[in-house]
């Protein structure tokens, strides 16, 4: 996923009209997507209030979605779809497509408020539409609130940045047009149709003319575009500094320059909220705040239940199945966008292929196709992942669908005692971490030779110790036994939580990695699974490229030779690079068993049920949405059924 998970998937356009004629639509739906955030439709809107989505290359979002325009006569999904990135011209090009589109319709209304989907609602709607008629013809933005030149400077509005290839380039110093007051500070507004349809018509003036080529080469141009064309024209007076939404800061967190991958500048991203927030949220009563952000189901739903209670006097009780549970999308075998991980789908047909056997004792039950892969957590702690799949039951001479859930194995283990390691909480290599909500997107913690694996460690604060740091060393060997890379990190007495991600060179050698801590001895040690790939581009792969995929990097580094006390010895490593080396040549039916065999030892294959029968080869199966963790389960929090 190029773009990363951190930048929006969908917008919604919510398009009001003044005056509400009291109808109330209420409903909420989690609707999950394979970049791992989660849309909630808007909750308690009025029926006057319209709704068209924007989105990315999210085919299964887009796909699940489509089906709400026949159920909701005010819903409507834009047919142009764009793949922004964070802080790219994109962005805006979007907002003003999306605008200009709404223009064209038949739908009267007076305001467009761009939302994300993990933005939530801190007021009921018919609060919003009180608020927005007693404003109409205002326009509402969050302005920077630091000296101009200050802003423009941190902003990067002084340079050329170029939108290529999914990555914000900066090419070079500028001058902003002379005589423009420039302003900007955040890219969620509240917009008045009549700003709108002078902003963004097919025929603007010279001024929003040039803006718009200013800001096609511009960072963050939402942040700044439609603020600036506000205080240079004659809606200057319509400007209200309030862009209706509380944002939850954490700068320590979320400002780590994460988006250096697609944009050459540092850039900050606000939090999720937890519940250790709510007072922030509570805060916003009295304000003329109408909505927050950000809120993700997969990093914390309890929040989300609260503010459920909290606004909408819900009484979620105990007897809502999995009222505390939440499914999210991994893969669907419809999706175009984004293209699957070979690594996920080799260790998935891994995964059904041991079940199969496992469960066919009187007949042969063949895996055909898989269908999806969902990740399923519960209290805000991920369980499993479960793989939906088309098999042939041999002995009952038809097809049957199966959902069988799975997940890794800990490996990290303590080989000596002392004061300090009782300190360590844990050690984790996964891919996809993030540093903001400090954990791992990469929940399967499912890796393949093109995988960039970042490990986590976690130590408690020791009050009971002197006041001192203590400097530790660890290790990446890789399955030939030979070191990969070195880290040194001192750790003080108080509670520590880091990453650090090696540099190694790909393809990763496919095998049994070791990660060791070391501090005078090996202290403890971890083992993580690089998956040797049975698929290569989404095909089954060839054994013309088994050898290069597999053959690991022909870059060896060399490191200090006192760690070599630490590597297998030299016999050892010999047999283990001989091993290597022709594990390297598996092609075919072979290929297979060695992944089946390493599969085996890093993940545990958990219960199975039958979306539609009980008995599969014989045994009996419990109905999917009968289970409290099956992608069928009951989830009426989601439904939209009853609306």
């Amino acid at each position: 996923m190029a773009s990363g998970c951190d930048d929006p998937i969908a917008h919604y356009f919510l398009v009001m009209q003044s005056v509400t004629d009291g109808g109330v639509w209420c409903a909420v739906q989690s609707v999950t997507n394979s970049c791992g955030g989660s849309v909630i439709i808007k909750r308690a809107l009025p029926l006057n209030i319209t709704t068209s989505f924007v989105f990315q290359r999210q085919d299964y979002l887009f796909r699940e979605l489509l089906s709400l325009e026949k159920q909701f006569p005010n819903i409507r999904l834009t047919r142009k779809r764009f793949c922004t990135i964070w802080g790219g011209a994109s962005l805006l090009q979007m907002l003003l497509s999306s605008m200009h589109e709404l223009l064209l319709s038949r739908w009267e209304w007076d305001f467009v408020i761009n939302l994300s989907e993990s933005d939530y609602p801190v007021k009921t709607g018919d609060k919003l539409v009180e608020f927005l008629t007693a404003n109409k013809g205002k326009n509402f933005v969050k302005s920077h609130g630091r000296e101009v030149q200050r802003f423009i400077q941190k902003q990067g509005l002084d340079k050329t940045f170029v939108e290529c290839d999914t990555h914000m380039w900066r090419i070079g110093d500028r001058k902003l047009p002379w005589g423009i007051q420039i302003d900007g500070g955040s890219d969620w507004i509240a917009l008045s149709r009549e700003f709108v349809t002078y902003a963004a018509s097919d025929e603007p003036d010279e001024l929003v003319k040039g803006l718009r080529i200013v800001f096609n080469y511009t960072l963050l141009p939402a942040e700044s575009f439609f603020h600036t064309v506000l205080k240079n024209s004659k809606f200057c007076n319509s400007y209200i500094d309030n862009n209706l939404h509380v944002t939850n800061w954490k700068r320590r967190l979320g400002c780590k320059c994460q988006y250096k991958h697609i944009v050459d500048w540092c850039g900050c991203s606000p939090n999720d909220f937890l519940p250790e927030d709510w007072l922030r949220i509570q805060n916003t009563e009295t304000r003329q705040i109408f909505f927050a952000r950000k809120f993700e189901p997969v990093i914390n739903q309890a929040v989300v239940l609260q503010l459920e209670q909290w606004l909408y006097n819900v009484n979620f009780n105990k007897d809502i199945p999995n009222i505390n549970s939440y499914w999210q999308s991994v893969y669907h075998h419809l999706d175009l966008t984004p293209s699957p991980d070979d690594s996920l789908l080799t260790v998935a047909q891994s995964i059904i292929r041991i079940n199969s056997k496992l469960i066919s004792d009187k007949c042969r039950l063949i895996p055909e196709k898989i269908l999806e892969m969902t990740s399923y957590h519960a209290d805000d702690i991920y369980q499993k992942t479960l793989i939906l799949y088309v098999a042939n039951d041999t002995g009952a001479a038809q097809k049957v669908t199966v959902e069988t859930n799975f997940k890794y194995k800990t490996t990290f283990v303590l080989l000596k005692s002392s004061p300090f390691l009782h300190r360590l909480k844990s050690l984790t290599v996964s891919t996809e971490y993030d540093p903001k909500e400090q954990t791992f997107r990469n929940f399967a913690h499912i890796m393949g030779p093109y995988s960039e694996p970042t490990l986590v460690f976690e130590f408690n604060s020791s009050p009971e110790l002197a006041a001192k740091s203590t400097n530790i060393t660890f290790l990446w060997i890789d399955p030939a036994g030979r070191l990969a890379d070195v880290h040194d990190v001192s750790i003080d007495d108080n509670y520590a939580l880091g990453h650090i991600k090696p540099a190694l060179k790909q393809p990763l050698l496919p095998g049994a990695w070791t990660v060791k801590l070391i501090h005078k001895q090996v202290l403890a040690e971890m083992k993580f699974l690089i998956a040797p790939l049975e698929f290569f581009s989404g095909n089954v792969v060839t054994q013309k490229q088994v050898g290069f995929v597999h053959s690991g990097s022909e870059i060896i580094k060399e490191f200090d030779v006192q760690w070599g006390r630490f590597l297998p010895n030299g016999f050892d490593r010999e047999t283990l690079l001989s091993k290597s080396i022709a594990d390297s040549k598996r092609f075919g039916a072979d290929l297979r068993d060695w992944i089946d065999s390493l599969v085996n030892k890093f993940f545990s294959i958990g219960s199975s049920c039958a979306s539609d029968r009980s008995t599969v080869c014989t045994r009996s199966f419990d109905e999917c949405g009968k289970t409290n963790w099956s992608s069928f389960a009951p989830d009426p929090k989601s439904s939209l059924n009853n609306l």
